[in-house]
């Protein structure tokens, strides 16, 4: 096997990515503090033609150094917008028909492998900050929550995976199996 040269990938331009269809989801960041974590974001975002990420509280918001090493750009491609808190964020995107899903252990949460997006419905997920995960009034206002299941010692996963993880999720029903 031979590896394919970027060249050879025929990507979009960031003019035609932001003309090109997005998968009905808008990744929240509620306090997300590493700007190398929010640029992983932005990236695997684009990866996935995320319809926009969601800055909240002290998450940072382009233009940064520390964004742009990790989003390699994606930062430009990738809508985004900047709230003061995740619940403003939630309240506006509930107004406007998102489901909104924190993704946070909680009582009742739903599995990851049992959770199957239904195609034609806007969805949105919260990711929390590094230490103390998504707050609790936003967790509140959710339509739900997602929990990845974990089989080691460690009870959490780095942010920027656990966006990898949960947009991948989404990707395979509403946007891989076109």
């Amino acid at each position: 096997m031979r590896k394919v040269r970027t060249i050879e990938m025929e990507r979009l331009t960031v003019e035609e990515f932001h003309e090109a269809e997005k998968m009905p989801l808008v990744v929240v960041l509620d306090d997300v503090r590493s700007m190398y974590n929010v640029g992983s974001v932005f990236r695997t975002s684009d990866a996935f033609r995320v319809e926009a990420v969601y800055l909240c509280g002290i998450s940072c918001t382009p233009p940064a150094t520390e964004i742009h090493k990790t989003a390699l750009g994606a930062e430009d491609s990738v809508d985004w917008k900047y709230f003061k808190t995740a619940l403003e964020a939630v309240e506006e995107l509930k107004q406007q028909g998102y489901e909104v899903l924190s993704v946070e252990q909680v009582e009742h949460s739903t599995k990851l492998q049992k959770f199957i997006p239904i195609l034609g419905k806007k969805y949105a997920v919260v990711l929390g900050n590094e230490v103390k995960g998504v707050h609790q009034e936003v967790v509140d206002a959710s339509n739900g929550c997602l929990e990845i299941p974990q089989l080691g010692t460690k009870h959490s996963m780095n942010v920027s995976v656990t966006a990898g993880i949960i947009i991948y999720k989404f990707a395979e029903t509403l946007m891989l199996k076109k």
